[in-house]
């Protein structure tokens, strides 16, 4: 016997909601066809049972199209395929840091990263920032919690990064020496 009517129930209602979600992302130029869907309903239920989850309700697409699609470094052309890494990573991670950290904040510092340290490339999200946030997490980390999420990374960031204000001090130095 093939998926259980459980399964597929949840896919079905799955894929309803992915697509009242277009409502929103359109006015972003991002829209899901119900066949893009249909697969993002279908990674769900392959990430959860990778990662061992349960999930009831509309699941975690909905609040991740609605927080990164506004995103510089998303367009129609990837947009399908990025809410599937998205999801994965929120799954993982979500394992990862024991389910000490709520969806909100997760989804929260996912964005920022995504939108800043990462510039929209999701393997320096998960392979650093996410990874990186996962180990503080959990040897107890929790500053996170009073900003819901934001700005947590930069105490945790380990690469130095470019700083303009500094250069521009610099250059203006150099050129009046």
């Amino acid at each position: 016997m093939g998926k259980n009517w459980m399964e597929l129930l949840g896919q079905q209602s799955q894929i309803s909601i992915l697509m009242e979600a277009n409502q929103y992302s359109k006015k972003y130029g991002l829209t899901l066809t119900e066949q893009d869907a249909r697969v993002l309903a279908l990674e769900r239920t392959n990430s959860l049972k990778e990662q061992k989850r349960v999930e009831f309700g509309q699941g975690i697409i909905p609040k991740l199209i609605y927080a990164f699609c506004d995103s510089a470094y998303i367009t129609q052309e990837n947009y399908a395929e990025t809410l599937i890494q998205l999801q994965e990573l929120f799954y993982l991670y979500k394992n990862e840091m024991m389910d000490e950290i709520t969806d909100d904040e997760l989804i929260h510092f996912m964005k920022e990263q995504f939108e800043t340290i990462c510039y929209g490339d999701l393997e320096y999200l998960a392979g650093t920032c996410l990874e990186n946030f996962a180990q503080a997490i959990r040897a107890g980390y929790q500053d996170y919690q009073k900003q819901d999420g934001y700005g947590a990374y930069q105490q945790l960031d380990e690469v130095p990064r470019w700083d303009y204000e500094l250069y521009q001090q610099v250059l203006q130095d150099l050129c009046w020496r």
